[in-house]
């Protein structure tokens, strides 16, 4: 059954003109070539009725749902856009639900002003990401404001995903002994947006780990592991999901930061600027938590596709404390990890 897409329109095209204007905004025949030229040209899925509602074809079993906004500043980083973002932040929302991403909605509200090849530049790189993840942009919209109103781009996904039968995730079942794991190195995404941003000179640039989590998702349910809890660490990063799986299960959590995959450049740019990468956001990295017995089989699992090969175990569920969290970092005892009050680097997403 063909899904029959579709797409608000915004406004005039501006023919010939190399930057956006309040006129694509307005409406009319303008707007609907802007449309074909830009969006439907990129995304088949669209179709050139430009309808109000969206028709998806029946799916088996449950669905998932999910919204995200994304206003990172710079737009485009090492590793990264704010297109690729898009896609990636709420296909991996679903991902870790156990949901396969299926469908997305992709908003757009650009500032007057604004350059047309850059735009053309965003739009590529969601369209490449969106096929790349195996997930369909089938409905959105368009605004243009005036200049000063956005800071040249923002962009909402909302995303549909079909559940895996039989998985659960739920932070309300950890118990004591159970592992805690991390699918990949952390802190990337974050601290190369800060280097991006203050154009920090650095002999070997950070990358952003933005990328998709749905492989590693989809080996833990092939090898059948019982996944406790599954989390991307995005905002607030590792130390905001420990502190939310405490709250959850009521038992205390203890993590060993030496065992925490971190690259070099991380390492010594956290060290540099006196950050705890276990605050930084990530992009394509998550934290499982899995009974004790299955931590070999689930590493191996995770190690065996690109995303996750660096996976590691880093802790543990222990009884309640007077500490929620806790960390290790030395050979001394744990000390309480505290939990993230703020943003630490804005706009990272």
């Amino acid at each position: 059954m063909n899904p029959g897409p579709t797409w608000h329109c915004p406004t005039n095209t501006g023919v010939g003109s190399d930057r956006v204007s309040l006129l694509h905004g307005e409406g009319g025949r303008g707007s609907r070539d802007f449309l074909r030229q830009q969006i439907a040209a990129r995304f088949p899925q669209i179709n050139a009725t430009f309808a109000d509602a969206v028709h998806l074809p029946n799916v088996p079993g449950r669905l998932a749902f999910t919204t995200d906004s994304f206003v990172v500043s710079p737009l485009f980083f090492p590793g990264g856009d704010i297109g690729k973002l898009a896609i990636i932040g709420t296909a991996n929302d679903l991902a870790v639900s156990g949901a396969k991403p299926r469908w997305l909605s992709l908003s757009l509200i650009i500032e007057e002003g604004f350059s047309i090849k850059v735009l053309e530049q965003v739009l590529d790189s969601i369209a490449t990401t969106a096929e790349w993840v195996g997930v369909q942009v089938v409905t959105g919209d368009t605004k243009v404001v005036p200049v000063g109103c956005a800071d040249g781009l923002f962009i909402n996904t909302s995303g549909i995903g079909e559940c895996i039968p039989g998985f659960v995730s739920n932070a309300n079942t950890l118990v004591p002994g159970d592992a805690l794991l991390v699918s990949g190195p952390i802190a990337q995404h974050g601290l190369a947006v800060l280097a991006t941003r203050e154009r920090f000179q650095m002999h070997s640039p950070l990358v952003s780990d933005c990328g998709s989590l749905w492989p590693a998702v989809q080996t833990l349910i092939d090898a059948q592991i019982p996944c406790k809890a599954l989390r991307d660490a995005t905002r607030g990063g590792i130390a905001a999901v420990l502190h939310e799986w405490a709250t959850d299960c009521g038992h205390s959590l203890c993590v060993e930061q030496n065992q925490f995959p971190m690259t070099a450049e991380v390492r010594g740019l956290s060290e540099l600027l006196g950050i705890d990468p276990l605050f930084v956001a990530n992009e394509g990295t998550m934290l499982v938590a899995v009974p004790e017995v299955y931590v070999e089989p689930a590493l191996t699992a995770l190690r065996s596709v690109p995303i996750s090969q660096n996976a590691a175990r880093v802790g543990r569920v222990e009884p309640k404390s007077i500490v929620p969290v806790s960390v290790r970092r030395t050979l001394s005892r744990p000390v309480p990890l505290d939990e993230p009050m703020g943003a630490l680097l804005p706009r990272i997403c």
